[in-house]
């Protein structure tokens, strides 16, 4: 059996229970060595086979895999955050379906969890924003034209941008051409919930010279939006004592 397992945001105790579980069972982890905190294989057992992704290509982490699998062992392939979220995933498991190989997804705590609890915010605060938009710029790898920044940025609703801190120009670029202002609030997460997290707040006009102020090349989130300011918005509904819910009345409803 595979376990794709979510390693979470960055600090090892933000990995599931299940994750760790699994991490103390395996008989060999093949984890991303370039975004996984090292410290989470303190949970492995010590005659553990350790794999470094970041060093091999697909083909090699289905060739270790076919080899566990025929020595009849069980193995972890270990992604940050959640693996549903650019953890390239879905062509691994479509390997292992061509092969028989039976797998399991564990997930976990995905970075933008880890960001807003660094920067104490509320991505879907009421009467600023209900929605959150999780992308990323084009570069090496592209992105279909309908999903490009400034397409999104037109909604106006939280966005929660990956892998594109060595893009910020241009970023901050698309953004404004979508519709943000230079002056709307963004903020720039580096290794969320690690020892070495910094948060730096900013604008969309002012994100390259942020992250230049602070060394900040990558690893990092970028979030945009009214939100991430918090300074106007609507209590919730659901805790206001004039409004009646399914499990009390509102002293605002008549008796």
């Amino acid at each position: 059996m595979v376990h794709m397992v979510g390693a979470g945001p960055g600090a090892p105790d933000l990995i599931t229970m299940r994750g760790k579980e699994l991490l103390s069972k395996a008989d060999v982890i093949i984890y991303a060595g370039s975004l996984v905190n090292p410290q989470l294989l303190d949970y492995k057992k010590e005659e553990c086979l350790v794999y470094d992704s970041a060093r091999m290509t697909l083909e090699e982490v289905i060739s270790v895999i076919e080899k566990a699998e025929s020595e009849q062992k069980m193995t972890v392939r270990l992604h940050t955050g959640d693996p549903s979220l650019y953890g390239a995933i879905r062509e691994q498991m479509d390997q292992l379906e061509a092969r028989g190989i039976s797998y399991e997804v564990c997930p976990g705590v995905s970075s933008l969890s880890g960001a807003a609890s660094a920067l104490k915010m509320e991505y879907t605060l009421p009467d600023v924003s209900q929605s959150v938009v999780i992308t990323r710029m084009a570069g090496r790898t592209p992105v279909p034209e309908k999903e490009s920044i400034a397409s999104f940025a037109s909604h106006g609703a939280t966005m929660v941008i990956f892998l594109s801190t060595g893009m910020l120009k241009a970023l901050s670029e698309e953004l404004v051409k979508g519709g943000y202002l230079p002056e709307t609030p963004a903020a720039i997460v580096y290794k969320a919930t690690w020892e070495e997290e910094k948060t730096v707040i900013c604008t969309v006009g002012t994100l390259k010279e942020s992250a230049e102020k602070n060394n900040i090349k990558k690893t990092a989130l970028i979030i945009v939006g009214n939100a991430v300011s918090q300074n106007a918005y609507q209590r919730s509904k659901l805790y206001d004592p004039d409004f009646t819910t399914e499990y009390r009345k509102g002293t605002g409803e008549p008796s």
